[in-house]
């Protein structure tokens, strides 16, 4: 449990501090076989046109600001303590079965180049009768290809439910965790290969970072 809910009660949200006082970013994605609509929002109450729509709805809400995750909680009907798991960034993965909507929590990771450092975050699914919303704790993540997908019209995902898509991201976030581990592979035969060919005391910090790290 994080530090900031200690001592308040069961479903309570932590309001605009620390990584989410900037809001949240919201984006929609409505589509058909053969119409798609593509937008960012300004507030989340502008998504309620598509709660009844036969299309399938994905919204995709990056920062976990409490007054965007009570809206939509009123607007999609969700739990309050299904929303209180959302911004508690510190879930193992689940699969929960709630009255009309599936919840689901993943882990996303990354690997940044830069640091050799890997960047994990909570990805949270609701999958409902026609909608699947994700929430993020921050922007960036694994699911462009989808997204380019959707906007083509390729493959079956535009034909099919939102079961399908909720599908399709989770198994984008899967495959990701795939190419983390081949870049960590390259990494460790690098400096396997300098360790042998040229060590360094810069080498010897690698090593103590990367396994301080891990």
């Amino acid at each position: 449990m994080s530090s900031r809910r200690a001592g308040l009660p069961p479903a309570t949200l932590v309001s605009g501090e620390g990584e989410w006082k900037e809001g949240s970013r919201i984006t929609v994605m409505d589509y058909s076989e053969t119409d798609l609509r593509e937008r960012t929002v300004e507030s989340i109450d502008e998504v309620v046109p598509f709660v009844s729509s036969p299309t399938v709805t994905w919204l995709n809400i990056d920062g976990l600001a409490a007054e965007v995750l009570e809206r939509a909680g009123d607007i999609f009907g969700i739990h309050p303590l299904i929303l209180e798991d959302i911004q508690s960034t510190n879930q193992r993965p689940k699969i929960e079965d709630v009255e009309n909507y599936t919840f689901i929590v993943l882990r996303m990771i990354d690997y940044s180049d830069d640091d050799g450092e890997i960047i994990g975050e909570q990805v949270s699914l609701v999958l409902g009768e026609n909608f699947v919303l994700s929430f993020q704790e921050r922007p960036g993540d694994v699911f462009d290809g989808i997204r380019e997908r959707i906007r083509s019209g390729k493959g079956r995902i535009r034909g099919m439910g939102p079961d399908y898509l909720a599908y399709a991201l989770m198994d984008a976030v899967v495959d990701h965790h795939f190419v983390v581990l081949e870049k960590l592979a390259d990494r460790v035969e690098d400096i396997e290969e300098e360790l042998i060919d040229d060590p360094t005391p810069q080498t010897l910090m690698v090593i103590s970072k990367s396994s301080a790290s891990s």
